[in-house]
């Protein structure tokens, strides 16, 4: 069964005084038009209103025969006058960029003369990926409805009726001619002095339109198993589902086997206890593949299968719908990720992942809800240690387990810390991976806690073992599998 996807972020902006500064352009242009002309514009008084078309700002000051003229006019004039001086508002730069930080596109939506509006941009260095010139008000309807935008960002009240007419959200900055009353009672729902305060703006609008589709997907589903690790993932998913569908719904459970580390089994147990959900234990029983034990790229399908299908018939004995697992958007680009093909192709389901959670956000998500797993450090299994083409054993893994915890004993009694440690079992030598602050510093070359270090390593069962100078890094065995 095909799972649905989160639909990709558009979000639209305005160009004149809500992305770019048109004044200074727009009354050189306009005073070399009333010269022309031989008229009197008032040029400080019409660009204090800007954003409806040309057309109408000039009806009141010529004849209605002169307008359509001057308009052409104006626009012929426009690129040697008016490009150079404008510059980019505060913050625009950084608020394209948000957009893409989210893996959105950008829309521009304007009322000004298309070729003049790219020229803006070209000159500006502002990539967007569609224009829409000639547009104001209720018509920018049609291009956000065509693009699919969720958001429009303008400085006038025309651009508020645009958004609602749109059935988007309407977000207006005091950069323009209309002010937060006026914009206020337009319907707006949200007024940012500028766009320097977007980016935090649209971090906290994207959390919340991803938790509500992952409350959405979870009402699909109607209940879970979650395949729950203990990390921040599978803990944002399992409290996720149970305020949803209610604890009687859900069921947590940990594979319990030789390659979880056995720090993790208490604090996943406590987690669980503390939503009120049962916790599972089952055994699974991956040393007994081959393909596990061989541990060449594929370890990890192997792995995932043996968990879901030891959890598929565990969600039966209990009625439940659905195995869930704590794969999120992130994950699924990671470029390789065997364990989340053998998932899929066992019909579990990725309600984070759906709902286009990053892992930034599940992190973002835990600490608004208060989970204690918020910033918790990454905390792959046992085996992810052991360099590929060495045998996966449960001496092996005992081995890296002891290690490590007499790592983190000797940087403890050094006054040290090391958020994200690992041991890479290179076979009978170890390699070394912490906080790379560290290697600057207390565990430089030399220095009496790097000896103590690497001492308390090899007598865990290593015959030697160094610290690797890249420090931490998440997966990066995998960086032999990508060479070759």
């Amino acid at each position: 069964m095909p799972t649905p996807s989160s639909p990709q972020l558009v979000v639209a902006f305005d160009l004149d005084m809500t992305l770019i500064a048109t004044v200074p352009g727009f009354i050189a242009t306009l005073e070399v038009l009333a010269l022309e002309l031989g008229v009197e514009l008032p040029a400080a008084a019409l660009s204090s209103r800007l954003g409806p078309p040309l057309h109408q700002l000039l009806a009141d000051h010529l004849e209605e025969a002169a307008v359509a003229p001057a308009v052409d006019r104006f626009r012929a004039l426009y690129p040697d006058l008016a490009v150079a001086p404008v510059p980019v508002l505060p913050g625009a730069v950084e608020a394209l960029a948000a957009v893409r930080r989210h893996g959105g596109r950008v829309l521009v939506v304007t009322g000004k003369f298309t070729p003049n509006a790219r020229l803006h941009l070209d000159h500006l260095g502002l990539e967007v990926d569609h224009l829409e010139g000639k547009v104001w008000g209720v018509g920018k309807a049609e291009p956000l409805q065509a693009h699919g935008a969720a958001v429009l960002v303008g400085d006038h009240v025309h651009d508020v009726e645009g958004a609602l007419a749109a059935g988007v959200t309407s977000v207006s900055v005091l950069t323009g001619g209309s002010t937060r009353e006026e914009l206020v009672a337009a319907g707006t729902h949200v007024v940012l002095d500028d766009l320097r305060d977007f980016p935090a703006w649209l971090d906290e609008h994207v959390l919340d339109v991803r938790l509500a589709a992952l409350e959405e997907r979870l009402r699909e589903l109607g209940s879970v198993v979650v395949a729950f690790s203990g990390g921040a993932d599978s803990a944002l998913l399992l409290a996720a589902a149970v305020r949803v569908l209610g604890p009687e719904h859900v069921v947590a459970a940990t594979g319990y086997s030789d390659s979880l580390p056995s720090v993790e089994r208490d604090p996943a147990r406590a987690f669980a206890e503390s939503l009120g959900v049962r916790l599972r234990t089952p055994r699974t029983h991956e040393m007994e593949r081959e393909g596990y034990r061989a541990n060449d790229g594929q370890r990890c399908y192997f792995c995932k299968a043996e968990l879901i299908e030891t959890l598929l018939p565990l969600a039966a004995e209990h009625g439940i719908a659905h195995v869930a697992t704590g794969t999120n958007a992130d994950d699924a680009v990671a470029g390789f990720r065997p364990g989340i093909r053998a998932a899929a192709e066992r019909g579990a389901v990725t309600p984070l992942l759906d709902a286009g959670l990053t892992k930034e956000q599940v992190r973002a998500a835990s600490r608004r809800w208060g989970l204690p797993t918020w910033d918790k450090p990454a905390a792959a299994c046992l085996s992810s240690r052991v360099a590929y083409g060495l045998e996966v054993t449960p001496r092996r893994l005992a081995r890296v387990e002891r290690a490590e915890a007499a790592l983190r004993a000797v940087l403890a009694d050094k006054g040290l810390e090391s958020r994200d440690l690992r041991v890479r079992d290179l076979g009978e030598r170890a390699s070394v991976e912490v906080d790379r602050d560290l290697l600057a510093g207390p565990l430089a070359p030399g220095a009496a806690a790097e000896a103590a270090v690497l001492r308390a390593v090899r007598e865990a069962g290593f015959g030697d073992a160094v610290l690797d100078p890249r420090g931490f890094r998440s997966g990066s065995l995998n960086e032999a599998l990508v060479r070759e």
